[in-house]
């Protein structure tokens, strides 16, 4: 009886009423068939015995029908508070598991579940990592409420471009990620370039203020076989070079250190305008 309870508990949705019904029922009669299976085998002996105050067969219809009436009854009552117990035990259980896995400020997908999502990917897709452009500066300028603001703003306009078949989290800080599938990989990228552009292009109302902000990105592809913690590192690397080379940009790690130089020189930058950060960056960019 425990264990077929315990494979109900692990096999039903008790986040449903419904099934708290169904699983009631379900005991209702197995209460029934044991109940009966045990007068099958033990009045026939007591009759045997003269231990029946009535015939065999009358004894059996009255102990059919009072197994029916009340351990049916008693059993049916008894799994029904049992089952809106574990009903309340998943419904909290499926709460918390949802608070652990997401993160409170902007309602995404925290690092921990991007990370598991991540690993279940499958087929070929791109992770893309943003970092919106100076934060720091706007927490200072504005203050914290207004980097909220933008954190929130951010976070509505990256669910909005990406669709179900997605992962959109946020890393943590000003740092988000995505697992942007289906389309090819041009039209991944087109996507991604496309959330950048609307970013900038749209001032966000915080505290008084319409700050208008940046981000920035590192793209690398996921297919088959690849190590999504290789893949991780040469996202991370390609958004620290987007930073590099003058930030409101998305850098896929295809593109390499000549792309960056050329971006370098289109910029005006040259070699006289590359700081030491920026040229360790680039160096270590090697991707």
């Amino acid at each position: 009886m425990e264990n077929w309870i315990s494979l109900q508990a692990e096999l039903g949705s008790f986040e449903h009423r419904r099934t708290v019904y169904t699983f009631a029922l379900k005991m209702s009669f197995l209460a029934v068939i044991l109940s009966g299976f045990i007068i099958l085998i033990t009045l026939p002996p007591l009759d045997l015995m003269g231990m029946l105050p009535i015939t065999l067969g009358h004894a059996m219809v009255f102990a059919i029908l009072l197994s029916w009436l009340i351990g049916g009854m008693v059993s049916g009552v008894l799994s029904l508070v049992a089952g809106f117990a574990i009903h309340d035990l998943t419904v909290s259980r499926a709460k918390f598991e949802k608070l652990s896995r997401t993160d409170t400020l902007s309602g995404l997908l925290n690092r921990r579940a991007f990370t598991d999502a991540l690993e279940k990917v499958e087929g070929d897709a791109c992770l893309a990592i943003f970092d919106v452009d100076r934060f720091k500066a706007i927490n200072d300028r504005f203050g914290h409420g207004c980097g909220d603001a933008v954190i929130t703003a951010v976070s509505a306009m990256l669910s909005a471009a990406f669709d179900g078949a997605s992962v959109v989290a946020r890393l943590g800080g000003e740092e988000f990620g995505v697992v942007v599938q289906g389309g090819t990989p041009a039209e991944r990228v087109a996507r991604i370039e496309g959330l950048r552009a609307q970013v900038a292009a749209r001032p966000i109302p915080a505290d008084g203020h319409e700050v208008t902000i940046t981000i920035s990105g590192g793209i690398a592809d996921l297919h088959e076989g690849r190590d999504k913690e290789a893949v991780y590192a040469s996202a991370d690397k390609a958004l620290y070079l987007a930073k590099a080379l003058g930030r409101n940009r998305v850098v896929h790690e295809r593109e390499g250190l000549n792309h960056a130089w050329h971006g370098l020189v289109e910029n005006g930058l040259g070699v006289q305008g590359i700081g030491p950060n920026e040229m360790s960056l680039l160096q270590a960019s090697g991707i």
